[in-house]
């Protein structure tokens, strides 16, 4: 089994910065894909940013240009570093990997979430 713990969400005012965390944990051989997503209320999960191990990124065309995402693979370590935030960027943010394990095979894990405020 894998854990996935966030952190780094929080109250900002608009035009600031927050940086997010999320540690991975457990039986870890390697870690495919990590990624953020965000579900703000009464809208459906969306993907915000992604990177694999070898570094490659994407972005939603939403935060391009604001966010970046970076990984530490020796840590298991995913952030994701939010400027410019905007009041559209509230909501639940969700931690998302797809680990290989040591023994059971490949799957996909999420975090618990972390609540980012953005006031106007």
């Amino acid at each position: 089994q894998v854990q996935l713990v966030e952190s780094g969400g929080g109250l900002v005012q608009a035009g600031g910065s927050l940086r997010l965390s999320c540690v991975a944990s457990g039986s870890i051989f390697s870690i495919n894909v990590m990624g953020w997503y965000r579900q703000a209320p009464g809208k459906q999960r969306e993907l915000v940013a992604r990177i694999i191990r070898s570094g490659s990124t994407n972005y939603a065309d939403s935060v391009k240009g604001r966010f970046t995402i970076s990984r530490d693979n020796a840590k298991n370590t995913v952030y994701l570093q939010m400027n410019r935030l905007k009041p559209e960027d509230t909501a639940v943010y969700y931690c998302n990997s797809n680990v290989v394990e040591t023994i059971r095979g490949t799957y996909d894990y999420w975090g618990q979430g972390t609540q980012v405020t953005v006031s106007s």
